[in-house]
């Protein structure tokens, strides 16, 4: 992998809302408007010394130097998306998250709650909109927002303040962010501090070790179609960065 820029970068995650509707309408042409989907916004981020991170499906992960050029590249990205003619008059519409942190950049590329929570923003937009988090809202002087209040985000656990930016020519109606909706405890509960995304993860780690005791058991007692876990089996296959935070499987399926 190439070297990545570090110290302070702004993340811009993109994906097809409505993917799989998209493919069953167009058939054999699904291919070509992907590939022209991956060229238009190639192109917008190009302009603007955008880098290429991860791309799987009709999904993307761009990291720029500055949030101003994210917000640029987002913006010509989905002018360029609207204003192409699609074959069979074809909606493809795009959503995007842009996030301004601080990661940590491994073998892998980048690490930490800054990466999750830019393709978690990307997750809660709709089509043709583009949200933004408060960091990076703070660092763009020269474009509109609107002020979309405060949310919650899958695998965050603290509210985030988000907005969205205004693209001239695009849709500046869209329903309210696609976030968690929690239901806030009351009595007892509401005392002593009950979180329940917590208690949530914490019942499903709970789950996910007794499911795996249960079968270590019924292989090493030799039931069929068990197999043995052991060192020979090997770790299972590492799937990419971008299908582990947007939740893909290893398959090219499109989204939606």
């Amino acid at each position: 992998m190439a070297t990545l820029p570090a110290g302070t970068v702004s993340f811009l995650f993109s994906d097809i809302e409505g993917s799989t509707r998209l493919l069953q309408q167009l058939g054999d042409a699904w291919g070509a408007v992907l590939a022209q989907h991956r060229r238009l916004l190639r192109e917008a981020v190009a302009t603007t010394e955008g880098r290429e991170v991860d791309n799987q499906g009709d999904a993307f992960f761009f990291v720029f130097g500055r949030a101003r050029d994210a917000t640029a590249a987002a913006t010509a990205g989905q002018r360029a998306l609207v204003e192409h003619a699609w074959p069979e008059n074809a909606q493809v519409r795009v959503r995007m998250g842009i996030h301004t942190g601080e990661p940590s950049v491994g073998d892998e590329g980048y690490l930490g709650l800054d990466v999750v929570r830019a393709a978690r923003i990307c997750s809660a937009a709709h089509g043709c909109q583009v949200l933004v988090s408060e960091t990076t809202r703070a660092l763009v002087g020269d474009a509109e927002f609107v002020d979309l209040g405060r949310h919650r985000l899958k695998d965050i656990e603290t509210e985030q303040h988000l907005y969205q930016l205004v693209v001239p020519g695009l849709p500046t109606d869209f329903p309210p962010p696609q976030t968690i909706e929690e239901a806030r405890p009351v009595g007892p509960l509401a005392k002593r501090g009950y979180q329940p995304e917590r208690t949530q993860r914490a019942a499903d780690e709970m789950a996910a070790r007794i499911e795996a005791g249960v079968e270590r058991m019924l292989a090493e007692a030799g039931v069929p179609g068990y197999a043995p876990v052991g060192p020979a089996s090997g770790p299972p296959p590492r799937p990419s960065l971008l299908r582990r935070l947007l939740g893909r499987s290893s398959s090219s399926k499109p989204s939606g």
